[in-house]
């Protein structure tokens, strides 16, 4: 059963690509029952027949946190978000040398109860959206000095399988317990 969206506590899980957010966020969500938000910048530029733009980034950027707002209504103590603002304002600045301004002035830590920060342990696996597979300590780099920035509570998680997961449920189960 869902409860009030002012008490469902948000935890967002962010890195570099190719680090298992995704896969995480659903395990995750099936552990604690209840919902996770998948990226939607993989399911749009899977679809994109040109190349992205700074305005598909803001547009993405946009349309993830609505659907995040769709699914907190189904969240149970939890909802678990598979990318967030500071993935969009750190590709945007990467690609295009500037971020737009409603990214930028989006991003606050009160968003998020928490952040699980994915260290890049994990074996890269190409695919038609994955761009930087040589680059991931840079851009892991990045993202923590971003959520230092807006003093956020984070945690990097890093492991293999099953231990990824497990250091994930500890910090949960830590941090809100």
């Amino acid at each position: 059963m869902a409860q009030s969206s002012d008490k469902i506590k948000r935890i967002a899980l962010i890195g570099p690509e190719c680090t298992g957010k995704s896969t995480l966020a659903k395990e995750l969500a099936t552990h604690y029952n209840t919902v996770s938000v998948a990226e939607y910048a993989r399911q749009y530029c899977e679809q994109l027949k040109r190349p992205y733009t700074i305005d598909d980034i803001e547009y993405i950027a946009r349309k993830q946190l609505i659907i995040e707002q769709e699914f907190i209504t189904k969240a149970n103590k939890f909802i678990f978000s598979d990318t967030e603002l500071i993935i969009s304002k750190v590709w945007a600045d990467d690609v295009f040398k500037t971020v737009p301004h409603w990214i930028a002035e989006n991003i606050r830590p009160a968003q998020y109860d928490l952040y699980l920060l994915m260290f890049p342990d994990i074996t890269w696996q190409n695919d038609t959206v994955r761009e930087n597979g040589n680059r991931r300590e840079y851009f892991f780099d990045k993202y923590k000095t971003e959520l230092e920035n807006i003093d956020a509570t984070f945690y990097v998680i890093s492991g293999f399988g099953m231990t990824r997961f497990k250091n994930a449920v500890n910090v949960i189960n830590k941090y809100f317990n």
